[in-house]
């Protein structure tokens, strides 16, 4: 998830929700966010109580992995989207196909009404990202606050990238340089952003799994379907929000994109083994408060 969430285009939540482990987490983070509420409240007792309920042996580690990933692959990954932007793209664009082929499973009984919102989330997600800014030059520390904030939100949505959400918003490099930096003050400031504003969005997505599951994940797999946009790898990767035909360095980039897909499709029959976890089981679990 860490490795994804660096990537502009690749969504940490696509690969929470491909290894099955989507719903556990928004629950998770909902019983955090409402122990803040209560704390915020001067409720100490209930808070503790909200505290108690968290799956610390699930979050502590994943919230760790994410954090390694972060702090060790930025450099490599920032390199890679800059030496080979077609084929970093070709890779990342057959991972999220893979990773539609997989969620789309889940929503069993497609009627019009969800094929509905899987098609008009793709179009609005689609123009959306074809929307970018240049870098804001030396940002004040609130604006690191608020972009923490909106970029959280899209981490945890399959398909929507914080890291895009951050090029968009013209604080990409400022975040990431800052992570390269090791500057404290301003990762302080995005994180509590990122916390706040990440208890606030699950309470939401919480309530939409829980009473509208096969509706809520049309319009997840239909912002996975959008987000190809700006993975599509001609004229340059993730670089830019012109399309064209596939010209030049095919080859590898279609291998690429076909590792991609079979990679996560892979992965995904791995884990339903290993756990003995059914597309059924996923469905019901969606639907268990």
């Amino acid at each position: 998830m860490g490795a994804a969430d660096i990537v502009p285009g690749v969504s940490g939540g696509t690969v929470a929700l491909v290894l099955g482990i989507y719903h556990r987490l928004i629950t998770n983070v909902r019983t955090g966010s409402r122990a803040l509420g209560s704390l915020a409240r001067a409720d100490a007792r209930n808070a503790a109580a909200r505290l108690r309920e968290v799956e610390w042996a699930f979050l502590v580690p994943l919230a760790a992995g994410i954090g390694a990933a972060i702090l060790a692959l930025s450099h490599t990954i920032e390199s890679l989207l800059e030496e080979e932007p077609v084929r970093m793209a070709a890779l990342f664009f057959g991972l999220v196909i893979g990773s539609v082929v997989v969620a789309s499973r889940l929503v069993q009984g497609w009627d019009a009404n969800r094929l509905g919102v899987a098609v008009l989330s793709a179009v609005v997600t689609f123009f959306v990202l074809g929307l970018q800014q240049g870098i804001v030059e030396d940002p004040a520390l609130w604006f690191y606050f608020v972009c923490g904030a909106i970029a959280i939100c899209a981490m945890i949505l399959p398909g929507i990238s914080g890291s895009f959400l951050l090029l968009m918003l013209g604080m990409y490099d400022n975040v990431l340089g800052a992570v390269t930096d090791a500057d404290l003050l301003t990762l302080s400031v995005f994180t509590l952003g990122c916390v706040l504003g990440l208890a606030s969005f699950s309470q939401a997505l919480h309530w939409g799994l829980v009473h509208h599951e096969r509706t809520v994940l049309a319009a997840l797999i239909g912002l996975m379907v959008g987000s190809l946009r700006v993975l599509w790898p001609w004229p340059d990767g993730t670089d830019g929000n012109e399309l064209a035909l596939p010209a030049g360095d095919v080859g590898i980039p279609l291998l690429l994109a076909v590792v991609g897909v079979v990679v996560v499709i892979g992965v995904t029959t791995i884990a339903e083994r290993i756990e003995g976890r059914t597309d059924e089981d996923l469905i019901e679990e969606l639907q268990e408060d």
